[in-house]
């Protein structure tokens, strides 16, 4: 499957573009003052991935090709963006197109950098950006309705349609986003509006950072944007941390009790989120992860290498990782029975390293 699109947003100078200029190792205007990005600045990542590294020294190959995530620095979003204030058209047009939203909220204090309401509130900011969502997916979904009616007029069996955008009108009229709300097929009949408040958030809380280690704090925090996942960074740490050698940064980030930097903690949450995992192929020409979604049979997992590979798949040879860096090889790992031959039904895991079977 292709790249995952992560949308960055939230309201302006809350640390968007230099979060993004740490995870990317970009150099984008990172300014102090509303709409410093308006075109919005793009970045692919390779995804972190150290098995990778391991097993392009057992099979003496140079050429590794990891799991990559895309990431989107979307402009600042203010109050009115769905009446077009601010950048808003811009901004709302920008989000449509990414898989999941990184909505970045202030929590750091800071006189030199203001913030475009003069005051910290996380709560407020993250309202406004859902009540801004929300009425642009109300728009959306009225202007469909009205024309749906007409149609069902002449078909009743679109019925069923329209009681579902009848369904999401209600659940935004009451402030409730759509992604947690809706049931998966119901979320699929309206898939082609691109609703914005239908698309997953992983709340991104820039802190100060005395307050990484404040659980107290941090809990409380998470707790206003339950149940949608929430991860907490302090953007002007991890930009120190992208300017170091990467020993010297694992350094420095372990001495503030990090097991991860904010690339990787964001990337095990946005594959968790978006039901994501990879799976790996290990040979001489190249080592490679693939992502692929969770719970998806081999058969499926070879169309992510190639659709004749899903169309003549006969068999998945299957080795655990862990075990073909402990044996060595491939040949092995069969001479002691660690290789499975599985069949077009069997369900991935993200262990997995395979070479496919196919006939064309």
């Amino acid at each position: 499957m292709s790249s995952i699109s992560c949308g960055i947003v939230g309201l302006p100078n809350v640390g968007k573009s230099t979060l993004f200029n740490s995870l990317t190792k970009a150099s984008v205007l990172a300014a102090n003052y509303p709409f410093a990005t308006i075109e919005p600045n793009v970045g692919i990542v390779a995804v972190p991935d150290k098995r990778l590294d391991r097993l392009a020294k057992l099979f003496n190959t140079t050429r590794i090709v990891p799991a990559s995530i895309r990431f989107v620095d979307i402009a600042g979003l203010v109050a009115g963006a769905s009446k077009g204030e601010g950048l808003g058209n811009q901004f709302l047009s920008h989000i449509r197109n990414v898989s999941v939203i990184i909505e970045v909220v202030r929590d750091f204090t800071d006189t030199q950098v203001v913030h475009v309401n003069e005051s910290i509130d996380a709560q407020r900011d993250i309202g406004t950006i859902t009540t801004e969502l929300a009425l642009s997916d109300l728009e959306t979904l009225n202007r469909r309705l009205t024309k749906l009616n007409k149609e069902i007029k002449a078909n009743p069996k679109l019925k069923p349609v329209g009681d579902v955008i009848n369904k999401a009108i209600s659940l935004l009229d009451d402030s409730k986003p759509l992604y947690h709300q809706l049931e998966e097929e119901d979320l699929e009949a309206l898939s082609d509006l691109g609703l914005l408040t239908a698309k997953p958030v992983i709340y991104a809380f820039n802190v100060d950072e005395v307050d990484l280690i404040n659980q107290a704090k941090l809990d409380s925090l998470s707790a206003l944007v339950s149940p949608a996942p929430s991860m907490f960074i302090c953007a002007k740490l991890e930009s120190e941390f992208s300017t170091l050698e990467d020993y010297d940064a694992a350094e420095l980030r372990e001495s503030y009790g990090f097991r991860e930097s904010g690339l990787e903690a964001l990337v095990t949450l946005s594959f968790k989120t978006l039901g994501l995992q990879t799976f790996l192929t290990a040979g001489e020409k190249e080592v490679r992860a693939w992502t692929i979604k969770a719970g998806s049979s081999a058969r499926t997992a070879a169309g992510a290498i190639h659709s004749d590979m899903e169309r003549g798949f006969i068999a998945a040879d299957i080795v655990s990782y862990s075990d073909l860096i402990t044996l060595g090889s491939w040949s092995a790992a069969r001479a002691v029975g660690k290789v499975r031959t599985e069949g077009r039904d069997y369900i991935m895991q993200d262990d997995d390293v395979v070479e496919f079977k196919f006939n064309v």
